[in-house]
């Protein structure tokens, strides 16, 4: 256990209990987004809408500080429209003016209701930290996040992601209805959570800390291979026509590091890797149309994976 792990803690609980103040519920979405923030990551979020989906996008977008910018997505947008554009005047240099991109985290609003050709402006972004313009390359801000949100797959006037747009998210999470308890509480505290007062909870250099600080969290060999069996189970898994690529496996290997430095730990252990193995995994398969009509979901068949891939022994 390292000598700082308590202030290592401290950052994140902070964030979350700001978050808590404007999101009843949801924990699984917030340690989501709090391990793709320390891991360098993006997140997807997928589910019906009125489920507090962006809401949630803006709270944790308020308590990590930085700019903000939230972009909903529609079918008439273009490309420069989120990540900018020159200005050409009769005189003097063209004027770069930046988009919504240029800033620390980005919520993408609706992203599979817009074209194929501005979902795929955000992949460079996202992969690479910069837009090129005209052929010249503008580094984006640091840290930068996006927080996408989705409508339910198929839904009319979707345009589906693609593999490699799917890909570029370290994490898929999915936002249900509350339980009936939530619900209440949702209901009953309405006017406050209405207009909640987020504050700014952390710096943008005490975040570049964290994600250097998950850098140096420990993965056990025996842990390392547990995540690559995990995979390769998935890949000749009878209901999966298509498995996870080396991303899949980097990715959770990613997330395991950043949960471990959010449990105040310096090593991985593989509950780690089995809490984030199907937000990380399940958006990344294609499971068969045969499979898929007797109600297989992906998610089932990374908890079978689990279920079927022995837990390696870690010395603590």
């Amino acid at each position: 256990m390292s000598h700082n792990s308590d202030y290592t803690r401290q950052v994140p609980m902070r964030i979350l209990e700001e978050v808590s103040k404007a999101i009843v519920g949801k924990e699984e979405l917030k340690e989501a987004l709090s391990v793709a923030l320390i891991a360098g990551g993006h997140v997807l979020i997928e589910g019906l809408p009125g489920t507090a989906k962006s809401k949630l996008g803006e709270a944790f977008a308020t308590a990590i500080g930085g700019e903000f910018k939230r972009v909903q997505l529609t079918p008439d947008m273009m490309p420069a429209d989120i990540t900018g554009f020159y200005i050409y005047a009769t005189e003097g240099e063209p004027r770069f003016v930046q988009g919504p991109l240029f800033s620390n985290v980005v919520l993408a609003d609706e992203l599979n209701r817009t074209t194929p050709r501005t979902q795929s402006a955000l992949l460079e972004a996202m992969g690479e930290g910069q837009v090129s313009i005209e052929g010249i390359t503008h580094p984006l801000p640091k840290p930068f996040m996006v927080i996408a949100t989705q409508v339910k797959f198929g839904a009319e006037g979707t345009y589906p992601l693609t593999d490699v747009q799917l890909d570029r998210f370290l994490l898929r999470v999915l936002s249900h209805y509350p339980g009936r308890d939530e619900e209440r509480q949702v209901v009953s505290d309405i006017d406050y959570l209405d207009k909640p007062s987020v504050s700014q909870m952390a710096s943008g250099t005490e975040i570049e800390e964290l994600q250097q600080k998950a850098r140096q969290v420990h993965v056990a060999d025996a842990v390392l291979d547990y995540i690559l069996d995990i995979v390769a189970e998935l890949r000749r898994d009878p209901d999966v026509s298509q498995g996870s690529g080396p991303r899949g496996s980097i990715a959770l290997y990613k997330c395991s590091r950043a949960r471990a430095l959010l449990e105040g730990r310096d090593f991985v252990i593989p509950d780690d890797v089995k809490r984030l193995a199907v937000p990380v995994l399940s958006h990344r398969l294609h499971i068969k149309p045969e499979a898929e009509m007797e109600a297989v979901s992906a998610e089932m068949v990374v908890e079978r994976a689990l279920s079927q891939v022995a837990v390696p022994k870690v010395e603590v």
